[in-house]
């Protein structure tokens, strides 16, 4: 039905503007499209009440808001809520949603069908890459989710790795802070990656979002066994990406250490940190290893925990423990892909 037509989802703000000129329309129009798509969660043009009837007809006739209903929603006993969306090729995609203090919602997407970066400690990885995420399919996760109940923020740390799709991220970006439609703030997006060198530098010249990097480790070894990418952007490499970012931006950068076992928990992997980071505008968030079926890592003892956790604190890095919710249903991070759509299927 909407075969030849184009998604007004996936349309940042300049093309929505070039699209109803080509219409023969005023600018201000785009404002009240975006209320009615993304503030009112309409997509039927008949119920835009405040546009022309002949506007409307024009738009039925070129273009189409497409609007999702996750195909299956499964709730954790902490109150974590982990979608699963079908998209149209078939293939799936999860988001899962967080309970926060305070009655707020953080909302982690997805930016890729699987991903191709292998990274050990992943489930997700394990699938490989299909395919990216469209612009329009990163921004219906936000959508959806928002019509189950207000989102505070958002983090794109799902499926995928979200520079290696770069130029559909920060568009879906753009549409995400647009005023008046969701309204993100850059202060509630954050963006999570494995460590992709240019596509960092590319990221600050192209849109502002709180980066996340996934370090995991204080060594080269050690990281290339993790992370494969390491062997193409070693630490040395991705640090000074990390602080030219700084730089930039203005912004401290969050650096994600996944706690493993007699992998990278020790006082020495801590020390190590310590020197790697000197310097540099950062903050830590420790996240103990989610176990699941099939990996060979474990997560580290609690006195293991608090012992790194306190080592960097006392040395000025400020550390947080990010708390694993939502395990029993295999939404904590590292463990999307596959369960829920089995069970759908």
């Amino acid at each position: 039905m909407n075969q030849g037509k184009v998604d007004l989802k996936g349309l940042s703000l300049k093309q929505l503007e070039q699209l109803l000129l080509e219409f023969g329309k005023e600018k201000y129009r785009v404002k009240q499209l975006l209320r009615w798509i993304y503030q009112r969660a309409v997509s039927d043009f008949e119920q835009m009440t405040d546009l022309a009837k002949v506007f409307r007809r024009q738009l039925a006739e070129h273009a189409y808001v497409s609007a999702w209903q996750p195909e299956a929603v499964e709730e954790s006993r902490d109150g974590t809520k982990k979608y699963l969306f079908r998209l149209s090729d078939g293939e799936s995609i999860e988001a899962v949603r967080i309970p926060m203090d305070e009655g707020r919602a953080t909302l982690c997407i997805s930016t890729q069908v699987g991903c191709a970066m292998q990274c050990r400690f992943c489930l997700t990885g394990n699938f490989g890459l299909t395919r990216n995420l469209t612009v329009a399919e990163i921004v219906n996760q936000v959508c959806a989710a928002q019509a189950d109940a207000p989102i505070s923020n958002i983090v794109l740390m799902g499926m995928g790795e979200p520079l290696h799709n770069l130029d559909n991220v920060v568009a879906a970006l753009q549409i995400l802070y647009l005023d008046d439609g969701l309204g993100f703030g850059t202060r509630r997006v954050t963006l999570s990656t494995s460590g992709l060198v240019p596509e960092i530098a590319a990221l600050a010249e192209q849109v502002k979002v709180q980066l996340a990097v996934s370090l995991n480790a204080t060594t080269d070894e050690v990281r290339d066994r993790l992370m494969p990418i390491n062997k193409k952007y070693p630490l040395a490499v991705l640090l000074a990406a990390c602080r030219d970012y700084t730089q930039k931006t203005r912004q401290k950068i969050t650096f994600e250490y996944i706690l493993i076992r007699a992998v990278n928990d020790s006082i020495a992997d801590a020390k190590r940190l310590v020197q790697l980071l000197h310097g540099l505008p950062c903050k830590i968030n420790l996240i103990p290893f989610n176990e699941h079926e099939g990996s060979e890592f474990k997560c580290p003892a609690e006195e293991t925990i608090s012992t790194f956790q306190s080592y960097l604190m006392q040395r000025q890095i400020i550390t947080m423990r990010r708390a694993s919710k939502g395990q029993d249903i295999s939404a904590a991070c590292g463990q999307l892909k596959g369960k829920l759509d089995k069970q759908a299927r």
